[in-house]
């Protein structure tokens, strides 16, 4: 292999190394599944039940697209759900650059909910659209279940911590949104298909420079050997 050849190879190579290193430190939203210790106010009385509470985002348009998911059921009925009975929603305090609370809601359950079992919610979504920027939180808030023509009203009573935090531009600010809690600049990364995105074209960026890198060692070389 010439000198001129093997020096291009090398170039590439490290081009290469530098647009992974930068896939694995770019930055991530952060994001926790979180203990939610629900008080509920039932028809037939007051219940309790802890459930693990994951919410994550994903960008669309001018603001992100929240998802609620429950680990495990809350309340119960005395009596069988049966199929499309039980309807949820909730809401999810904003909390840091701006204060908000955005409404979610979900299907109603796909399956018959046997009596005195843990109801399973199903996912709840909603849109969250950011009116100033700057670092914001995201917690789990009141839980309402309506079914038979009842309502029942679950309140965290354990002051929860945030389930996720995110960087976000406000409507009219301009600039890029950003992901996650590290300093610099970064695109969203919020949910794993988002953050595949993300990442992706941030490697493309680096690898684009570094052949343009190539590019210019070996015409460098091409003038040294003139």
């Amino acid at each position: 292999m010439s000198d001129r050849k093997r020096s291009t190879a090398l170039a590439l190579a490290s081009a290469l190394a530098a647009g992974s290193a930068v896939l694995l430190a770019a930055p991530a939203a952060q994001a926790a599944v979180i203990d939610v210790a629900y008080d509920c106010k039932t028809p037939i009385g007051d219940k309790s039940a802890v459930s693990p509470i994951d919410i994550k985002a994903v960008k669309e348009g001018d603001g992100y697209k929240l998802t609620m998911s429950f680990q495990k059921g809350v309340s119960s009925s005395p009596v069988e759900l049966g199929k499309g009975a039980m309807s949820p929603s909730a809401v999810i305090l904003v909390d840091g650059a701006e204060k908000a609370s955005v409404p979610v809601s979900g299907p109603s359950n796909p399956e018959a909910i046997p009596a005195n079992t843990p109801i399973k919610i199903t996912d709840l979504s909603g849109t969250y659209k950011p009116k100033k920027s700057g670092k914001v939180t995201f917690t789990a808030g009141v839980l309402t279940i309506k079914a038979l023509g009842t309502t029942t009203t679950c309140t965290p009573g354990n002051s929860p911590k945030p389930s996720l935090e995110l960087d976000v531009t406000g409507a009219g600010s301009g600039g890029t949104q950003s992901g996650g809690s590290a300093g610099g600049e970064s695109l969203p990364q919020t949910g794993p298909t988002d953050s595949a995105l993300a990442l992706g074209t941030l490697g493309g960026t680096v690898l684009l420079s570094g052949a343009a890198g190539v590019l210019w060692l070996t015409r460098r070389g091409q003038r040294a050997r003139s």
